[in-house]
């Protein structure tokens, strides 16, 4: 009788002492999840170069008040530090992975006010990234990012990932250069001298107006490419697919080519006055062009 009161006795210390263990467990890891904000801030002049780098996390961008910079961060353990400085005009983030960080604890989310003129370099693997209402330059890189870019003006605008999906909306006079190993591509009222989209297997859609005298180059390897404009758009056209079907769905004034035009597979064409260039191209996508 006493031995069986004495293994009652330890299988309840047991117990307790792995609800003990649980709770303490829980304890140390709710702790290192703990969220910390920080918050820097920077005074800059005009054309400053603000640059951006995380490893895991968010990072978006608006404009600011005056001449400063500042930077919110987020950071979701003590796993990850923010490395922070300033020489001149330039200031550089970059998110600092501690031993054991992973992308969990590793995740820092970033909210910067800038001036509108800053020269901006984002980078995460991650994301998302967004930028608006900017007129610098632009640059966004990501692998897995979804990136947003909107209402930016006059500045060039270069986005690259891997299988992250790029929307750009409402880009003005803009020097485009947008590249996805596999991920899609939205171009919404994007205009500009120079526009360049490319994707491997992703889509390329675009709605817009092809702006005026400027040069657009969507191309694609397996990916389709729809383009959707209205019907007073002033442009020269051509558009090739190697092995994907090419249509138009509004006249198209007859061009000289030296290269000849394969039903099916490629057109040749004006509509107005042909301000602008545009050329598509896909390896085997279907591509096609459509009146709003």
């Amino acid at each position: 009788m006493a031995s069986f009161q004495q293994a009652s006795l330890e299988q309840t210390n047991l117990r307790q002492a792995t609800v003990v263990t649980l709770v303490l467990v829980t304890c140390l890891a709710s702790a290192a999840l703990a969220e910390t904000k920080k918050e820097y801030r920077f005074t800059v002049g005009a054309n400053a170069n603000i640059s951006v780098d995380t490893q895991y996390g968010a990072i978006s961008v608006r404009p600011g008040s005056g001449n400063q910079v500042v930077v919110m961060a987020t950071l979701k353990s003590d796993n990850v530090e923010v490395d922070q400085q300033q020489n001149g005009n330039r200031i550089e983030i970059a998110s600092h992975l501690l031993q054991g960080a992973d992308q969990q604890t590793g995740q820092v989310d970033y909210e910067l006010l800038i001036p509108p003129d800053a020269t901006l370099n984002l980078r995460s693997s991650t994301g998302p990234l967004s930028a608006e209402r900017l007129q610098g330059d632009l640059t966004l890189e990501g692998a897995d990012a979804v990136v947003n870019v909107r209402d930016v003006d006059n500045g060039h605008v270069h986005v690259r990932t891997m299988r992250g999906p790029i929307t750009l909306t409402d880009v003005r006079n803009g020097h485009v250069e947008v590249v996805s190993i596999s991920g899609d591509i939205h171009l919404k009222s994007v205009t500009g001298p120079l526009v360049q989209a490319n994707s491997g297997r992703g889509k390329i859609f675009y709605d817009g107006d092809f702006g005026s005298g400027g040069n657009y180059r969507f191309t694609t390897h397996t990916g389709d490419i729809e383009a959707l404009v209205p019907a007073d758009v002033s442009a020269d056209f051509r558009a090739h697919s190697v092995l994907g079907r090419v249509r138009h769905d509004f006249p198209l004034q007859p061009k000289h080519s030296r290269f000849s035009a394969e039903a099916g597979r490629s057109f040749f064409g004006t509509v107005g006055k042909a301000a602008s260039d545009v050329v598509l191209r896909s390896f085997s996508g279907k591509i096609r062009l459509k009146q709003r």
